[in-house]
């Protein structure tokens, strides 16, 4: 027997099985496999595009009316306008103002010559911007003006405008947009030197930093107590029109660094109870104190509450009081909440206030050059409020500020009292409190970016 067709025959007969009801199954598996393949094989494939009948569809379609077109064109370059704005001149008429505007008109010139609101725009301050929008032969479509008060803070607009063939004359309240802005400053000289200093563009507006002094003065004397490498970092708000600075707001966040102790605050006016808003630590303690530290803003004590040689007696007694050095008129400040129990003249104290606060306490001012405007016995006064000015008036040999700070009528040094906070913030104002903070929070760290390298490095 061939060896080949021996092995052949075996292996198949192995592979197929050695039952015969297993080949069979075997056998079926395989031919129905051969015939799938086969039918696959076979299968007409998809029809050719390109036997398939083809279908032309034709349609008109109307061209685009060119000549209306063109009209169209015509009529918008026929009605073309532009806003123009200028500035307030000195020595400025309606006529030079209208002519730089760009307005040829002469019934818009003769209507703001006599309509009463209208003429206020020729009572603006040089400097202060104009807008008006006129058609291309020079017809005035709108004419925008803001009118502002004693202190250059707009206060109403002034707009005229056309309706037809006549204008009409509207005044309303000025809309200003409110900005929050932060600044960082660090102390290198003076305060007025740092917030001065435009190192990343912006001089920090003046009443901000009167605020500054005063939100920190409890604690920090600014005229002794600063030093090189103290600083401070400022959380705020401004208010702009078209762009424009208009004013500063109110500091609604502060953090002053001096001597290696930090400060901070933030401005908290609770939504809800609509009693008033006040400058809290970042944990809801109030820091508004029962005195301020000094009653004058920048000065320095020239002597101290302690016993010494009267410098016009020339005899050995207690100064019942602390002396400030100040030019003459520089401003006195309340050093507490209270009323005037006096303003007028007392010996050797010359022009002196006192006002009495509550549990008995009461300060006294003396040697001012003058009183404030209007101060009189009786009136409220608040911490801070103007009540007089430097001077040298009694028993004085300079320009100086005596305070004195009394309890039950006897004097105190004021330097040795422990101050009084307001009420506690009760657990609902506590909560949107903490909302408040977690923002200035947030804001005081983006303004130490130091801080923050150091925090990335760390981890």
């Amino acid at each position: 027997m061939n060896q080949t067709n021996k092995f052949t025959s075996s292996r198949l007969s192995h592979l197929l099985g050695t039952t015969r009801k297993a080949r069979i199954i075997r056998l079926s598996a395989v031919a129905l496999t051969v015939c799938a393949f086969g039918a696959a094989g076979v299968a007409p494939l998809a029809p050719d595009a390109s036997d398939l009948p083809v279908k032309t569809v034709s349609q008109d379609v109307a061209l685009p009316n060119l000549s209306t077109q063109i009209a169209a064109i015509d009529q918008a370059e026929d009605s073309q306008t532009y806003v123009h704005e200028e500035r307030i001149r000195a020595g400025d008429t309606l006529a030079t103002l209208l002519q730089r505007l760009g307005v040829e008109d002469d019934a818009a010139q003769s209507f703001i010559k006599q309509d009463k609101t209208a003429r206020a725009i020729m009572q603006l301050k040089t400097g202060k911007r104009v807008q008006a929008k006129t058609d291309d032969e020079g017809n005035l479509l709108w004419l925008r003006a803001s009118v502002v008060d004693s202190k250059d803070v707009p206060v109403k607009t002034i707009s005229v405008q056309r309706k037809g063939e006549k204008f009409v004359a509207e005044e309303a309240p000025v809309k200003l947009e409110r900005r929050v802005e932060m600044h960082a400053r660090d102390i290198t000289t003076t305060l007025f030197a740092a917030t001065d200093s435009d190192a990343d563009g912006t001089r920090l507006p003046d009443s901000i930093v009167h605020q500054i002094v005063e939100m920190f003065s409890t604690n920090i004397d600014f005229r002794s107590d600063l030093k090189r490498g103290d600083k401070f970092n400022v959380v705020y708000e401004t208010f702009w029109q078209d762009g424009e600075f208009v004013k500063a707001g109110r500091i609604l966040a502060g953090e002053f660094t001096n001597r290696g102790t930090t400060y901070q605050s933030v401005w908290f006016e609770d939504p809800a109870s609509k009693q008033g808003g006040g400058y809290y630590s970042f944990d809801g303690k109030s820091l508004k104190r029962g005195f301020l530290k000094s009653p004058l803003e920048f000065s320095r004590i020239s002597s101290g509450f302690s016993m010494r040689v009267h410098p016009i007696s020339g005899n050995w007694k207690a100064h019942k009081g602390i002396d400030f050095a100040a030019p003459t008129g520089t401003p006195i400040r309340a050093a507490g909440d209270g009323v005037v129990d006096f303003a007028g003249t007392q010996n050797g104290y010359g022009n002196v206030v006192v006002l009495k606060h509550w549990n008995n306490y009461s300060t006294a001012y003396a040697h001012m050059s003058r009183f404030a405007s209007g101060l009189r016995k009786g009136q409220k006064v608040s911490q801070g409020d103007l009540i007089g000015y430097v001077g040298s008036t009694g028993w004085s040999t300079g320009a100086h500020l005596h305070y004195e700070f009394r309890v039950g009528g006897q004097s105190l040094d004021p330097n040795r009292l422990n101050v009084v906070a307001q009420a506690p913030l009760t657990p609902a104002e506590m909560a949107r409190f903490k909302m408040v903070a977690g923002d200035m929070i947030h804001r005081f760290a983006l303004l130490r970016p130091e801080e923050n390298n150091r925090a990335l490095a760390q981890k």
